[in-house]
């Protein structure tokens, strides 16, 4: 119960703010421009056509993993297999399993991808890196590798390029808006193990709002560009 009275804390207050919401995603549609927000919804509205931004969640709450104190990457990941099912629901509809510790070769070394989904109205794979601590830059490139792979060797026709979502334990929203992720097919997003108090959810959410209306009022030129 209070697990479920957070989460309708976060989106109504969002939807409070001007945030459209699809599937539970209204804390990452409010960070983009005004203009493209009425952009992709009118496309959804018209064809049907659904975009990344309009799936993929920020912050996602993993609590029901049950994990300890202290865990590693790979306890995460084996936590994560065995409640797939409820992972799944987390994550979104639409989504299929497809590997755990996909293993990438390149120049003769090996690489392993911690989860790869699909999902099925994007028509792309999601390649999923776990990462127990803040976003680091070097993320970035590991994952551009793993998606840059996927897409060389692994794609199929009538297949969009594949998409990467990097949970951590702390976003780093600067570093993010410096690597100008919002341009690429990386997404970065919180996760929770254990969920935090009401106060720090909502000082989460007035942080992300007020990101989105520096974007709004000194990125209109960026959108009207677009």
């Amino acid at each position: 119960m209070i697990l479920s009275n957070a989460r309708s804390t976060l989106r109504s207050a969002n939807s409070k703010n001007g945030a459209c919401a699809h599937s539970g995603n209204a804390s990452t549609i409010s960070k983009k421009p005004e203009e493209t927000i009425k952009n992709e919804l009118a496309q959804l509205g018209k064809n049907g056509q659904i975009t990344p931004d309009l799936v993929f969640r920020d912050p996602y709450f993993l609590d029901f993993l049950d994990l300890k104190d202290s865990y590693s990457e790979k306890d995460l990941e084996s936590a994560i297999v065995a409640e797939l099912q409820r992972f799944i629901i987390e994550l979104g509809s639409d989504f299929a399993f497809l590997a755990r510790q996909k293993r990438i070769t390149i120049d003769n070394r090996d690489y392993y991808l911690d989860l790869l989904f699909y999902h099925r109205r994007l028509k792309a794979p999601v390649a999923i890196e776990l990462k127990l601590g803040e976003f680091d830059a070097s993320f970035k490139g590991q994952m551009e590798l793993y998606l840059a792979w996927l897409e060389k060797y692994e794609s199929v026709e009538g297949e969009n390029p594949p998409i990467g979502l990097i949970l951590c334990a702390g976003k780093n929203p600067e570093h993010v808006e410096l690597l100008q992720l919002h341009r690429s097919n990386i997404k970065v997003a919180d996760y929770f193990t254990v969920l935090p108090p009401k106060a720090v959810l909502l000082d989460k959410l007035h942080k992300a709002i007020a990101i989105a209306q520096n974007r709004l009022s000194g990125g209109r030129g960026e959108s009207d560009e677009r």
